[in-house]
């Protein structure tokens, strides 16, 4: 907001007897105050209040139609509370009563009738000044506010960055194009909004699903990419993926890796209790459970050392055999019900191109 202040002050001079509006009016003038409006009936105060913006308002209490308290009560009501625009009550003989009545509502001086030109111009200019000071508080507390959201903002997306590369780094291992992470996020968001979840949480699991394998830096390579079968000691070896995931994204209190620590730690248990960890599906958060889907579709779809790429329809018909097995009836259902699966893997790769600039 621009600052205005003492001559180019915007002041508004309310009185239903001409002349004092004429009196107060040359007292401004020729002090020096260029911006001065008047106004004779009090019901046309608000609008007027409301186009010319003035810095302060003199104001009669005793006037037909709307007295002055009336007027103070619509001013208050249309005014910014950081920054109220100050009124100074003009009286001839206000009891204490209606003073305290006047001061309540939010009046901040008064101006005795018979006007002295001296003190007319002495309580104007105090309490412009400390309109001007209140005016420049509230803008440097906004620059301050919009600063520190700038700068919160560049902290989070910094921090965000940081993990979708540590995520990225952790996939480079075994998916040769490392964009794994960012396609199980990206479908994780399509099943989570089929779901009809909130907004906030579909982004928050777009976000936190390209995590879910992050546990994978702390798996030797000679398992993480052997192309044959693993065994029983391998296998056992590699499903600590999860647990080193859950505990690198441990002991944040954001909700966005908080939810990638469920996901890390619970992408592998199974519907009917039989995962990594064996836990019931009732301990498993959705977003854990929509991963899963996800996360197996790409897998299947994609090559891995240890095997070639199905077509999206056989992995689709793998998604739909494990039906209330491996995977919740759910999220099995808000999968099927996207369209053509093979349509959706290919926006799903479009999708990633943009994302990564390739």
């Amino acid at each position: 907001m621009k600052l205005r202040f003492f001559e180019d002050a915007h002041i508004l001079v309310v009185d239903d007897v001409d002349a004092n509006t004429y009196f107060l009016e040359r007292i401004l003038t020729d002090a020096g105050y260029v911006n001065v409006e008047t106004v004779n009936d009090a019901r046309q105060v608000l609008p007027v209040f409301e186009t010319f913006q003035p810095d302060i308002v003199l104001l009669d209490i005793r006037m037909p139609h709307l007295d002055g308290f009336d007027v103070m009560h619509q001013l208050m009501a249309r005014m910014d509370h950081d920054t109220p625009v100050p009124i100074i009550v003009l009286t001839a003989d206000l009891d204490p009563d209606k003073r305290l009545q006047a001061l309540t509502l939010g009046a901040k001086d008064f101006v005795t009738k018979p006007f002295d030109k001296v003190e007319v111009r002495l309580r104007i200019m105090n309490q412009l000044e400390t309109r001007a000071l209140q005016l420049r508080l509230n803008k440097q507390r906004n620059n301050l506010e919009e600063e520190v959201s700038a700068r919160t903002k560049e902290l989070n997306d910094a921090r965000l960055e940081m993990l979708e590369r540590l995520a990225l780094a952790a996939e480079y291992r075994d998916d040769a194009t490392g964009q794994h992470a960012l396609r199980v996020g990206s479908f994780s968001a399509v099943l989570a909004s089929a779901l009809e979840l909130p907004d906030e949480d579909v982004e928050c699991i777009r976000k936190a699903a390209q995590l879910h394998d992050i546990g994978k830096i702390g798996i030797p390579d000679h398992i993480l990419q052997k192309p044959g079968r693993l065994t029983h000691a391998e296998f056992a070896f590699i499903k600590r993926h999860t647990d080193i995931g859950a505990r690198i994204l441990s002991g944040s209190t954001t909700r966005l890796l908080q939810m990638a620590e469920d996901i890390a730690l619970s992408h592998h248990e199974r519907w009917d209790g039989t995962g990594y960890a064996g836990l019931p599906a009732k301990h498993v958060p959705i977003c854990a459970r929509i991963v899963a889907v996800a996360d197996a579709f790409d897998a299947m779809t994609h090559d891995r050392p240890y095997r070639k790429a199905l077509p999206p329809e056989l992995a689709a018909a793998e998604i739909k055999n494990q039906n209330a097995r491996q995977f919740d009836p759910d999220v099995v259902d808000a999968f099927l019900r996207t369209e053509s699966l093979t349509g959706l893997h290919e926006v799903l790769a479009r999708e990633v191109v943009d994302l990564t600039g390739s």
